[in-house]
């Protein structure tokens, strides 16, 4: 042990994703900035290679990039054309205007190759360029579905294959190639597939994907407690909290009618296509509040107070950030049992589950009446966090799995590396 960690150094990583900050929709980017982040606080040499084209074919902006002081090096590939640049990709499923610097930027210098998202950066082709350990982590379902979500004809959940007509209804042109071998040969160049769930793995597997999958836990920075809010009234208006897109898929609709008779707020922090349809919901219903998108260091309040987070989703979640930034503030969960949720609720035992509309109530009404069940809740999920959902303890896992992928392929130095590095993150993991 001593003689690993005395020749330890820091490794070179390339994170390869479709979106990162501030061209992102979803966590996937946020949760590839935490990584690149973590990374280097540790010492690690990390480089982020991320496409622009796919967000401004899609969002019609060109977002302001704030000046960088992390420590990450980022480079943003960018088309004159952005709207053909990602239609190429998305039809072929592989780089198109970007392969040439995609190939010079991944070459031979990284020990690690992540990718992430890559659906709008080249596709499976991507996985083939470059020189290094290979991973992939699936923030979607996107490696067997063209829609990402497993949600078919957009309005119900996906249990068996009808791609072609769930394309239409979704107003996509059909990819093609996702009717030939491509995905599964390209597949081959990968060394470890990563699922931030049982859930999606399961899925995964359910769905034809046969490559070898192992489950990571999903990570959040801890940060220390908030102090209680100045003049907090105890007994002041209880509250339940929503936070992420507003889309149907998210099951917001579900959740809003509920409030009508309820003696508590609902705050909703987000937006998204689905907002008007959800304001006219809520009409004449002045417990229920949009707050619009709120900027990360203003949920830590939001969330500390809250009775309970609100995860009333309709689809196939893979696993839900705002989870673990509820849990780090020590509150608990609401959640439809689907998906990641029974898994989650299980292991932390810090939320309630709900199938059908009455018990969706019920879970509301009982964590409003009994306040100190609400708060032990929270509790065990603040417990969860730190022993589940740490970076230390997400980043001891992950070490670990190049440690295993460094041995089998020969690569002896780079496994004693890691090791060094995974147990460095259990040792920090570990309490004082």
């Amino acid at each position: 042990m001593k003689s690993e960690r005395h020749i330890m150094r820091p490794l070179r990583f390339a994170l390869v994703t479709t979106f990162y900050p501030p061209f992102n929709f979803g966590g996937d980017g946020i949760y590839v900035q935490r990584l690149a982040r973590s990374l280097v606080a540790k010492g690690h040499h990390v480089e982020v290679i991320h496409d622009t084209d796919g967000y401004r074919a899609l969002s019609g902006r060109d977002p302001v990039v704030p000046d960088a002081s992390d420590g990450v090096i980022v480079h943003r590939l960018r088309s004159g054309s952005p709207r053909t640049a990602t239609l190429r990709v998305h039809q072929t499923g592989r780089p198109g205007a970007h392969a040439r610097t995609l190939e010079r930027l991944l070459g031979n210098r990284f020990d690690v190759i992540h990718y992430h998202n890559v659906s709008l950066i080249g596709g499976p082709g991507v996985w083939s360029i470059g020189q290094g350990i290979k991973l992939h982590t699936a923030h979607e379902h996107w490696l067997v579905c063209p829609t990402h979500l497993l949600w078919r004809d957009n309005r119900e959940i996906c249990d068996a294959r009808h791609c072609l007509r769930c394309q239409m209804t979704y107003r996509r042109p059909p990819q093609l190639w996702r009717a030939t071998d491509h995905l599964a040969r390209e597949a081959q160049h990968v060394d470890r597939f990563l699922m931030l769930s049982a859930s999606s793995a399961r899925n995964h597997s359910a769905f034809g994907f046969q490559q070898p999958m192992t489950v990571i836990p999903s990570f959040l920075p801890d940060a220390p407690p908030l102090p209680p809010t100045p003049g907090l009234d105890p007994a002041a208006r209880p509250y339940f909290l929503f936070v992420g897109r507003l889309e149907a898929i998210k099951g917001l609709q579900d959740a809003i009618p509920l409030f009508r008779d309820l003696p508590a707020d609902l705050l909703i922090a987000g937006s998204g296509d689905h907002e008007t349809e959800l304001r006219k919901l809520a009409r004449g219903m002045d417990n229920v509040r949009f707050l619009g998108r709120v900027e990360p260091e203003n949920l830590r309040g939001l969330y500390r107070d809250a009775r309970a987070l609100l995860a009333p989703s309709r689809c196939y979640e893979v696993f839900p950030l705002v989870v673990l930034e509820a849990f780090r503030e020590g509150t608990p969960i609401l959640a439809r049992d689907l998906g990641p949720y029974p898994d989650i609720v299980a292991e932390s035992g810090a939320g309630l589950l709900f199938k059908t509309q009455s018990e969706h109530l019920a879970g509301l009404q009982r964590l409003l009446a009994e306040r100190d069940f609400a708060a032990s809740l929270g509790n065990s999920g603040r417990c969860a966090f730190l022993q589940t959902w740490s970076a230390a303890r997400s980043h001891h896992t992950y070490f670990n799995i190049i440690g295993e992928v460094a041995d089998k392929k020969g690569l002896s130095d780079l496994a004693i590396q890691a090791r060094g590095w995974r147990d460095a993150c259990l040792a920090e993991s570990l309490p004082e």
